[in-house]
């Protein structure tokens, strides 16, 4: 075949390919709601945008953290990212592994360390700071003499969610929430591993990206798979985007759209599907959820799941933080009450 032919077949070809990568995007679907009651009236706009996040806070365009309190007033050096708040102190580091850790209540106390390697979580409790590193690797420190208190090699990840999980503190115990979907038990004080547990072993993006503690029993979440631990593991299977609990049940919602209510022991209560919806972040107030849809909407539901209203409200493409009272996206603010 003539080199000109070959030529003109290529070109067809990715013309074709081209069409039919078009005609995808412009049927992708998308939430649309069939009754929508009213604008939403609880918005305004803040002096600072956000230009980072992390599961407990953000990072605003005048370096200062922004907490589900409010705003510490600590700045967060350039060439650093925002790691964390725990323990009256905030957490931050650069990519070589310099970390800062500074007192939220008096911003000229704070220490340094040299890690040598990028940092992906850390937390402090007392004289014990918790880091996991990018590699996956797991190790305590002392904060007063920076000295190596133990280390734990992990897995190293290919591919990770962004939303990684700051280690957790409980009385002598540190939860570690891996990037390889484990959750790792370290007791700090005879320091020594007590046991590692598997949520989900899926290749790529299995970080853990929840975890908390509800009727005395360990629950973490992929974005695949949530699991359940006390004396017996039990796992389901859950695309999760965002999760909360209120003190008696767990409420997820799904990358199908979907909102399900769920019991520590991971057994469903409720469930309702959201066609295509995209969830930017959930609320709980009272007896009812907020829920932040991309399209523009905030879904006001009760918690049975049973009744719901829908209200238009203006959404940017932007990060979003979530408090108890009030969603934030870049410089607005939506808030679920007056």
């Amino acid at each position: 075949m003539a080199l000109s032919k070959i030529l003109k077949h290529i070109f067809i070809l990715f013309l074709a390919l081209l069409a039919l990568f078009l005609s995808a995007c412009s049927t992708k679907k998308v939430y649309e709601p069939k009754d929508i009651k009213e604008s939403w009236k609880y918005h305004g706009s803040v002096d600072e945008g956000i230009i980072d996040i992390t599961s407990e806070v953000a990072l605003l365009e005048d370096r200062k953290v922004r907490t589900k309190d409010g705003v510490v007033d600590v700045v967060i050096k350039d060439g650093y990212r925002l790691i964390g708040v725990s323990d009256a102190w905030v957490l931050s580091a650069n990519f070589d592994g310099n970390m800062t850790i500074t007192n939220k209540e008096n911003p000229l106390k704070s220490t340094a360390f040299s890690l040598e390697k990028t940092i992906a979580a850390a937390s402090v409790k007392g004289d014990v700071l918790a880091v996991l590193f990018a590699d996956n690797e797991m190790a305590l420190y002392s904060l007063s003499t920076k000295t190596l208190l133990l280390k734990e090699q992990g897995n190293a990840p290919i591919v990770v969610d962004s939303r990684i999980v700051n280690p957790y503190f409980m009385n002598d115990l540190v939860v570690f929430l891996t990037l390889d979907g484990k959750i790792v038990i370290i007791n700090a004080k005879l320091k020594k591993k007590l046991r590692s547990v598997i949520v989900s072993s899926e290749e790529n993006f299995n970080n853990i990206i929840y975890f908390g503690v509800m009727d005395n029993k360990l629950i973490a979440a992929t974005g695949n798979k949530i699991l359940s631990m006390s004396k017996q593991e039990i796992r389901a299977n859950y695309e999760v985007r965002n999760a909360v609990y209120d003190g008696t049940n767990l409420f997820i919602t799904t990358k199908q759209g979907e909102v399900v209510s769920l019991t520590p022991d991971l057994q469903v209560n409720a469930k309702i599907k959201f066609p295509f919806a995209h969830f930017l972040g959930i609320i709980i107030k009272g007896k009812k959820l907020y829920l932040l849809e991309k399209e523009g909407y905030i879904i006001e539901i009760n918690k049975k799941l049973s009744e719901y209203n829908v209200f238009s409200v203006d959404v940017e493409d932007s990060y979003v933080f979530s408090t108890d009272k009030k969603f934030f996206v870049d410089d607005e603010y939506i808030s679920i009450e007056p």
